[in-house]
Formats: C-alpha cells, sequence, structure tokens
C-alpha cells in the first residue's frame, strides 16, 4: 500500500457503549445525499439497489450498492448519511465524510437486505458503525485511523479472522474520486475501509502506522476486501 498521504498517527479507536441515551437522527441533508449519489454514479457505476436503515441513532446511515460489472469485478458499497452532520476535527482537516469498501463479486449477501447471516452482513454494519462513531463521541474519522473490534479485539463473525479496521485512502480509484462536491459546495471525504488482522492491529498500536504500512507492502492490501487475505504481520 502505498498512497500520497504521510502517516501521522496512531489514531487508534475503541468502540465502547457510550453514556447518553439514544438520540433520533439529524435530518437528512438532500444536497449531500444527491451528491453522494451522482459521485457513486460517476466513478463506480450505476447504483443497485440501496439498504435503507430503518431505525437511526444520530444520524440516517443507507448504504449504496453498485454490482460488480465487466470492468469492475466486485461490489462497491458507499455510505450516505454520516456527512449530515460535521465531525468534530483539529485546524485543517474537513468535518465531512462518507465511507466505501469494495467486496468480491461472489459475497454472499441479498438485494432485500433480508440476510441476517453475520457472514454476509458484517461488512455493512462495520459501515454504519464507523460511520456513526465520531458523532457518538464528539471526535472525528480520518485517514490511518483505526477501530477495533472490542477490547480485546474479536473477529466480526464466525468464520473470518478480521477483527478491526483502517481507515485509508483509496489506491485503485483515480484521485479524483476521494472527494464528493455537492451543489453548494460542501466538500465531503470518501474514505476505505480495509479490514484488519489482530496481529496486525497490535502491530499499529505498538509501533505505529508507519509499521503497518510498511508490513502491507509484503502483500496486496486495498479498498477491495480480500477475505482469504493472510495477514501482513
Amino acid at each position: 500500500m502505498n498512497p500520497s498521504e504521510t502517516p501521522t498517527g496512531s489514531g487508534l479507536f475503541r468502540h465502547t457503549a457510550r453514556e447518553r441515551t439514544w438520540e433520533p437522527a439529524a435530518p437528512t441533508d438532500r444536497d449531500s445525499a444527491e451528491a453522494v449519489e451522482r459521485h457513486i454514479q460517476r466513478h463506480f457505476g450505476k447504483i443497485a439497489f440501496v439498504w435503507h436503515e430503518m431505525i437511526s441513532d444520530l444520524v440516517h446511515i443507507d448504504v449504496h450498492v453498485v454490482e460488480p460489472t465487466p470492468e469492475r469485478p466486485f461490489f462497491t458499497l458507499v455510505t450516505s448519511g454520516m456527512s449530515d452532520l460535521p465531525m468534530t476535527v483539529p485546524d485543517g482537516v474537513g468535518p465531512y465524510a462518507e465511507l466505501l469498501i469494495c467486496l468480491p463479486p461472489d459475497w454472499p449477501f441479498s438485494a432485500d437486505g433480508q440476510n441476517e447471516d453475520e457472514k454476509a452482513h458484517w461488512p455493512i454494519r462495520l459501515l454504519k458503525m464507523v460511520a456513526r462513531l465520531p458523532h457518538e463521541y464528539g471526535t472525528w474519522i480520518g485517514v490511518w485511523h483505526s477501530v477495533p473490534n472490542g477490547d480485546p479485539a474479536e473477529p466480526y463473525a464466525d468464520g473470518t479472522p478480521f477483527a478491526g479496521v483502517l481507515v485509508a485512502p483509496m489506491i485503485n480509484h483515480p484521485e479524483e474520486a476521494r472527494t464528493i462536491t455537492t451543489a453548494e459546495g460542501k466538500q465531503i471525504s470518501l474514505l476505505a475501509l480495509v479490514p484488519l488482522h489482530p496481529a496486525e492491529i497490535d502491530l499499529k498500536v505498538t509501533e505505529g502506522t508507519q509499521a503497518l504500512l510498511d508490513a502491507f507492502d509484503r502483500i496486496t492490501v486495498s479498498e477491495l476486501f480480500d477475505p482469504a487475505r493472510p495477514s501482513s504481520v
């Protein structure tokens, strides 16, 4: 993995239960939602279906799905709704983001969203969890941040070794695909999720982001998730 961004730190977030109670979702920003749809169709292809969230806490997160084609032989999943609210960011960092992950063409989920098998559904749950996290905790999610699945980190589902995720820039898409611009000029970063093995999470925590990226150079790692990918450590 050799993107242009320079690692700036560990950025480790542990997703634990927050103290405040459930809050109804903020109103959908239609300008942002329409911009996300245009961006997906321009850079990734026709939206085949959308997983609509029925009950939403803080922000309403939908997941748009682009099906595999001969030119793009994989599913592309993109969130919409994370950018309805600004994140709490440091100076110089944009406050809006959405998330993306690409899955193999044989990924066993259903278009009606009724497949509750966690072996198929966990990437969708992961997208929603990370998208909601900065709004839950008054923080931000950006490039090279990581989120373990608990403490200690546990696999997302039976049969998968992946137990955390790295937020990363897309490397298999042109740079212009990394930013969504609304009709009103709002800039939304589109960030990729890269699932991690437990040993990779430990390496990032103990030795830093650059050590993990150096390990990634030994294998192929990108926004296209490979469920059979071995640990780089």
